[in-house]
């Protein structure tokens, strides 16, 4: 049965209700004008009215289906105290096309009932018990059969309730209930789980007049991070994960986020890394009808590499170049742009080296260090400039019999003359694994007539009675 699960103001004032069926709501007003529910387009929009709010506090939740929770305890002055600021969120809601309702208190319970029963009303400190008392169970958040329960022994008012004996209430209803009633009251605080992580700083800054150009943007970000960056002096640190949000007028929010390789304080810098990516989300990058709001945060902050310069005023830059330079190349093409090898402990050729995203150095207790330090240098034989990911099987048709280098082989249908080799290299696997899961491989360098240099190797040895042994191309010298 279709059931009606939400309605406006027209609706409940000729007379229908939540969970009524569809067909008898139809028989009392043919004329309804029904649509039907979209739960997954109401998340979504809840989730922008969501971000739309960052702009009154970095601290908002969801609550429910259809509510939001925001704490903005330090917040109110910024917009000319509670009541400015309450009359503002409304009205620019309104004009977006929302019926919103709101309250304000010490604690979310109050705050919740004050929205939900009132509809606008800000509940000073100490006023909770006044506000709740003649509202009924609902307004503490109860669940439907609590609310019947109570209804049931006579209480149907918060003012009976804060007057009934707790210790028989606990005993039907559990401590919930009672957990419920001094959120509400503000006796026990409650936790709240914002959407989004709290930046460890940032800064903001309201425009008079809305902005759609890149180029105003990029000044836009050189002037919050030359704000951002008092504050990281003072701290004696630099950013180490920067996010610009940009609020438009109609409501709309874009966030944009660069990460650094070092500890960045300095504003032009910071500048050309969101240029790097505001030219990479170009084409999906819309500014509508303008941003009238920016804020630049530092998610993510390290103590800050003081340098000496030496007589001649120069350092030793070339790190510091380079990982700027994988930065601007990383917010350009993406984290995976610039790799970087490192060695790890494992003899086997596709092992002995992994590929990691390039982060600069990893600084503790405020000293720098290399991100994954190396063992001591120790003599290596000599490797291929590239190695293939996978080995590639190779034809060879005559060889030195028994552990001697290929005379001929072919490699993606072409025969290739061998003139010189060096080998055979033994490479065993590692002493926990068995021979069965990887066989010794005897390696080989080997020179073509065109001068072409390869690394191959033999798997398996030539015995009676035993298939002849397969030979595979792993990677190409220069």
């Amino acid at each position: 049965m279709t059931q009606i699960g939400a309605l406006d103001a027209r609706a409940e004032a000729l007379g229908l209700k939540r969970n009524m069926g569809l067909a008898d709501a139809r028989a009392m007003h043919p004329s309804l004008d029904v649509v039907e529910a979209d739960p997954a387009g109401e998340r979504r929009l809840l989730g922008q009215l969501a971000d739309w709010c960052d702009r009154y506090t970095p601290l908002v939740a969801l609550d429910g289906e259809d509510g939001l929770l925001l704490d903005v305890t330090g917040c109110t002055s910024l917009f000319g105290g509670e009541k400015p600021m309450l009359d503002t969120m409304l009205a620019q809601l309104f004009e977006q096309g929302f019926e919103a309702r709101a309250g304000l208190a010490s604690a979310a319970g109050a705050a919740w009932a004050a929205a939900r029963f009132h509809g606008k009303r800000i509940v000073a400190p100490g006023g909770e018990v006044e506000l709740l008392a003649p509202l009924p169970p609902q307004a503490l958040r109860l669940e439907k059969p609590v609310c019947t329960g109570l209804d049931s022994v006579g209480l149907r008012s918060v003012r009976e309730i804060m007057a009934a004996p707790r210790a028989p209430l606990a005993r039907r209803f559990g401590r919930e209930f009672l957990m419920r009633l001094d959120q509400a009251l503000g006796r026990i605080d409650e936790a709240m789980s914002p959407r989004l992580p709290v930046p460890e700083l940032s800064v903001e800054r309201r425009l008079a007049e809305p902005v759609v150009l890149t180029e105003d943007i990029e000044r836009l970000i050189h002037m919050l991070a030359a704000a951002l960056k008092s504050d990281l002096e003072r701290r004696g640190e630099g950013a180490r994960r920067l996010s610009l949000s940009l609020f438009r007028v109609d409501g709309a929010v874009s966030r944009i986020a660069v990460s650094t390789s070092l500890a960045l304080r300095d504003p032009v810098k910071v500048r050309n890394l969101f240029r790097e990516k505001l030219a990479a989300i170009a084409c999906d990058f819309d500014a509508g009808y303008g941003f009238d709001l920016a804020r630049l945060a530092a998610f993510s902050t390290a103590p800050f590499d003081m340098r000496q310069t030496d007589l001649a005023g120069e350092t030793d830059v070339a790190e510091d170049d380079l990982a700027l330079f994988a930065d601007r190349v990383r917010a350009r093409l993406g984290p995976s742009a610039v790799m970087r090898p490192d060695r790890i402990e494992s003899h086997i050729p596709e092992r002995a080296v992994a590929l990691r995203p390039f982060a600069g150095k990893v600084v503790e207790g405020g000293r720098p260090r290399a991100p994954h330090p190396l063992p001591p240098e120790r003599p290596q034989p000599e490797r291929p400039v590239r190695l293939f990911d996978r080995p590639e099987p190779v034809e060879v048709p005559v060889t030195e019999i028994p552990e001697g280098p290929p005379m001929r082989f072919r490699w993606r249908r072409a025969l290739h003359k061998v003139v010189r080799a060096e080998g055979p290299e033994r490479i065993a696997p590692e002493w926990w694994r068995s021979a069965e899961d990887m066989p010794e491989r005897d390696y080989y360098r080997v020179e073509d007539s065109e001068g072409r240099r390869y690394w191959l190797y033999r798997l398996g040895q030539h015995e009676a009675g035993k298939p002849p042994p397969r030979w595979f191309m792993h990677g190409l010298f220069a």
